[in-house]
């Protein structure tokens, strides 16, 4: 555990890219051999306004990655945050807790709030207007919103007391985490459902991806679906009643253009149907 730490700890931009790149394309791939839907879109075309906002992702984090090294360089030598207030423990026991509690706050948290705050939801919007999810999905994130998580993952280091070899540890898994539950891919049900009570499994969070209320509102997790389970935000939907995308925001053409996802944050706020039973 303490070698996976210390490579954590100074790992090299490249090795991050490579990180990104590499888990994209392994599901890319499997998508290919068991995919979840059909082949009812272009694929390569689809994906064109997805790699474009998961490289604006790239360029907004690594040049502020400076700030969560300072960050966690300081709540270490001054001893802040919960995980360095608690008693001693095990190094393996230290990791997964500072793993689970940036999850909280660094990614379940941001989501929830993203979807109950209207301003916040309308650059959030960019992410769920995607008519065809997919693991390129996963990284379609406006800038702003790649800002707005950037803040909330700092906010947590201080409140966590993280070191800098957990963030990036914790990046590294929420990345191939993201990429896995967008990932347009058929698991059988009882290894998908078993999967959920762990992790967030491609079925759980396609749930999340559902084009009304208020399964839109459900299942925000990153990779641990516990979040969900304890705070009453987990739903289930049969995936074959899936209809990805936004109801208020329906035209495809426009959803599917990079120009108009840049400008979606600025549109006029549409209130989304009342829920519905499906």
């Amino acid at each position: 555990m303490e070698t996976i730490l210390n490579y954590f700890e100074t790992i090299p931009p490249l090795h991050r890219g490579i990180i990104i790149v590499g888990g994209l394309t392994f599901f890319w791939i499997i998508e290919g051999m068991v995919p979840l839907f059909g082949s009812n879109y272009k694929k390569w075309k689809h994906a064109i306004p997805n790699i474009f906002f998961t490289i604006t992702t790239i360029l907004v984090n690594l040049p502020l990655a400076f700030l969560f090294l300072k960050s966690s360089d300081w709540v270490m030598a001054n001893n802040f945050g919960i995980i360095n207030w608690l008693p001693e423990m095990p190094i393996w026991l230290y990791v997964i807790l500072g793993i689970f509690l940036i999850d909280f706050i660094g990614a379940y948290l941001p989501h929830l709030i993203e979807h109950k705050v209207k301003p916040l939801w309308m650059v959030h919007l960019v992410h769920h207007s995607d008519h065809h999810v997919d693991t390129t999905t996963a990284n379609r994130h406006h800038p702003l919103e790649s800002l707005i998580r950037y803040v909330f993952t700092l906010m947590g280091i201080f409140i966590i007391g993280t070191p800098i070899a957990l963030v990036m540890l914790y990046q590294s898994l929420s990345i191939i985490a993201t990429q896995f539950n967008h990932a347009n891919i058929k698991l059988p049900k009882k290894v998908d459902n078993l999967l959920s009570y762990i992790i967030v499994s491609p079925d759980m969070h396609k749930v999340h991806h559902h084009y009304k209320l208020p399964y839109t509102d459900s299942n925000y997790g990153n990779i641990f679906s516990v979040w969900d389970r304890l705070f009453g935000t987990y739903m289930k939907l049969d995936t074959d009643k899936i209809i990805y995308g936004v109801d208020v925001f329906p035209n495809e053409k426009e959803n599917s253009n990079v120009k108009d996802l840049l400008k979606q944050p600025f549109q006029k706020y549409r209130k989304p149907t009342s829920s519905i039973k499906e």
